[in-house]
């Protein structure tokens, strides 16, 4: 039996954002690297412990907060690659909700500030990123959307395991 692995939690993109999204993924992420579909991490790493609490409050969460709306506002600079930057008060308000429960089983990652994005290029010469950055940017388009939800999943080396996801169906905003 494998030992117990840690969770993740991400917030869940809608099916256009994501579809463009995992395309730009698929085009430009290196291939040999590419587990993983576009997605925007919440927090990198809870423990095994939690998996009877940290369902309990996203459930909780996301059946009492409404869609947070989000925008792409450009490209992140990811130093060896590059994301897609998303502006998302409202996210980055429940996300510190989140933080705020689970503050003393926070890794250090994960207690910093987080500037939400998707990754669509990582691992790659500081050349490669900048010509993609250099190329994308003028043609990308500001995108606005609601996130749909809270995801959990299982982190499976190099892989996730889906353990969970919870539809915003709320009324409250940040």
């Amino acid at each position: 039996m494998p030992p117990p692995a840690p969770f993740i939690v991400t917030a869940e993109l809608p099916v256009d954002v994501f579809s463009w999204a995992n395309g730009l993924r698929s085009q430009h992420y290196p291939p040999e690297r590419n587990w993983l579909k576009a997605h925007v991490t919440l927090f990198h790493s809870f423990a095994p412990s939690l998996r009877d609490e940290l369902p309990r409050v996203l459930a909780r969460l996301a059946g009492e907060w409404a869609p947070p709306p989000a925008e792409i506002t450009g490209l992140m600079d990811l130093g060896g690659g590059t994301a897609l930057a998303v502006r998302a008060p409202g996210m980055t308000a429940l996300r510190d909700r989140i933080a705020d429960h689970f503050w003393a089983m926070l890794t250090k990652q994960d207690q910093g500030d987080k500037q939400l994005h998707i990754t669509i290029q990582n691992k790659v010469p500081r050349a490669d990123a900048i010509a993609l950055q250099r190329m994308l940017e003028p043609a990308l388009p500001h995108r606005r959307f609601a996130f749909t939800g809270l995801g959990l999943h299982i982190y499976r080396n190099p892989c996730w395991e889906a353990a969970g996801q919870w539809p915003f169906r709320g009324k409250e905003h940040a």
